[in-house]
């Protein structure tokens, strides 16, 4: 068996293939990174664009000392974001491949018989979302000896627990009951969860910046974030603050109306005046944040790590419970920079919310670093007018 085999289905997942690479040859790949200083623009044709025309890629079974397989996503923004994070890639002299898993009729066929050689061939495969069911179809069908976990958001924190508890992979943002999907689902979890296990012939690495606890047998590998420090920046500082956003709403976790308060109350109380979507938000709720609160909608064409990097960027940084409390403080690591994270309380949560997502909401806010500002809002009138503290 030989070479190491990538798969990622978002740009989070890809940057941190390229840190974990950066890792392995510390010496490559920096201040090569040929990515444009001017801002986003936030316009979603952009990401279009991006995603026009084909990409040039190496053939996959070539083995290269990293293929990265992109398992392509459909959503516009995504897939623009993907396009610039694959040619970074290639500046770091990784083979990319771009294979339209989820392209229509035959898709999924066509891409296991296209992927099954290198697969077998893979002495180590690297993988960013072991609840896609993707990839948990492709584990079942091929074991390598070698398997690395890179972060794709909070999710890692889940798995780590859920594998060192033995149990079945469930993402922590749904509810325990299954559906008729997962109902059908369910075998290829319950193989890819032991396939993500360490045995006797297979080691298993997680590659993480979150404060995970080893499950037995699984190394933990920290991501400091080195390459991005190393190849971007230090960015200019604005005078002001920037706040980021979640798709808590769109997973269904956290009211509307109560998300949109809360940004208007945090843009006042902080002098914000940007706003970074999450590539994941709607349209229609970024129009009305930006109606309601005056703050510029920013839809970032790279990973936050890297935008706030490169800059400008607000002294301060105001974000929901998510991976960038963690991960911005490594990036911006002397820069001046001040994170802050926002608890969730739990009257924001919607009642189709999964009983577990206040728990490990409180977790993420809780165990940021711990130069990260802890706001709390409580309500101060009938109106429901929130104040931080």
């Amino acid at each position: 068996m030989t070479g190491q085999l990538a798969f990622v289905e978002s740009p989070v997942q890809l940057l941190n293939v390229l840190e974990w690479a950066h890792t392995q040859n510390p010496v490559a790949g920096t201040r090569s990174a040929g990515v444009p200083t001017a801002p986003s623009t936030g316009d979603p044709a952009d990401a279009a664009r991006a995603d026009a025309g084909p990409v040039d890629a190496a053939p996959v079974d070539a083995t290269p000392p990293l293929t990265v397989v992109v398992l392509s996503p459909t959503d516009p923004m995504s897939r623009g974001q993907l396009r610039r994070m694959a040619q970074l890639a290639r500046d770091q002299g990784l083979t990319v491949r771009w294979q339209e898993a989820r392209g229509g009729r035959g898709a999924l066929v066509r891409t296991l018989r296209e992927l099954s050689r290198p697969l077998r061939s893979a002495e180590r495969v690297i993988i960013g979302d072991p609840f896609s069911r993707y990839v948990q179809l492709l584990l079942t069908l091929f074991a390598p000896r070698h398997l690395t976990v890179v972060d794709d958001g909070t999710a890692t924190m889940e798995f780590a627990a859920q594998l060192g508890r033995g149990e079945r992979l469930v993402r922590w943002h749904r509810k325990g009951s299954l559906g008729p999907r997962e109902l059908v689902l369910a075998p290829v979890t319950s193989l890819a969860r032991r396939k993500l296990a360490p045995t006797r012939g297979r080691t298993v690495e997680i590659f993480t910046s979150l404060p995970v606890e080893a499950p037995p047998g699984v190394t933990v590998t920290e991501n400091a974030y080195a390459w991005t420090r190393d190849t971007f920046g230090p960015p200019k500082l604005t005078g002001g603050a920037d706040l980021v956003g979640t798709s808590l709403v769109e997973t269904g976790v956290v009211d509307a109306d109560h998300y949109a308060r809360v940004v208007s109350e945090l843009a006042r109380a902080h002098g914000a005046t940007r706003y970074f979507a999450h590539r994941r938000e709607s349209a229609e709720k970024l129009h009305r944040i930006a109606v309601e609160t005056g703050l510029q909608v920013v839809r970032p064409d790279l990973p936050l790590e890297l935008i706030a990097r490169r800059g400008p960027i607000g002294r301060t940084v105001v974000s929901f419970p998510s991976t960038v409390v963690h991960t911005l403080p490594l990036a911006l690591a002397g820069t001046g920079v001040k994170v802050a994270v926002i608890e969730i309380a739990p009257e924001w949560l919607r009642a189709t919310a999964s009983p577990r997502a206040q728990g490990f909401l409180s977790g993420v806010a809780g165990t940021a670093a711990h130069e990260v500002d802890r706001l709390t809002a409580r309500a101060s009138s009938p109106a429901d007018r929130l104040e931080f503290g």
